[in-house]
């Protein structure tokens, strides 16, 4: 599911929504995340959010945080 789902009726502007949505993308490809609908991508979501309303502004940042905080490690590639 697209980040924008948890972004309706927010008081956002839409650079702050573009920020949040560049962090989700760079946070599900580095974790290697496809599928949107998967219950993961929901957490990452939420994660980049919660790290937004803190105050952080890097997407890159952002990214680097949830993947921090969510304690998700990607797989070895075989």
């Amino acid at each position: 599911m697209p980040i924008s789902r948890f972004l309706q009726g927010s008081k956002l502007n839409p650079e702050e929504i573009e920020r949040l949505n560049s962090a989700y993308v760079q946070t599900l490809r580095s974790l290697g995340l496809v599928d949107r609908n998967d219950p993961i991508a929901e957490l990452v979501a939420r994660k980049i959010l919660k790290i937004g309303a803190a105050g952080v502004r890097d997407p890159a940042e952002i990214s680097k945080l949830a993947v921090k905080q969510l304690g998700i490690v990607r797989p070895p590639s075989l």
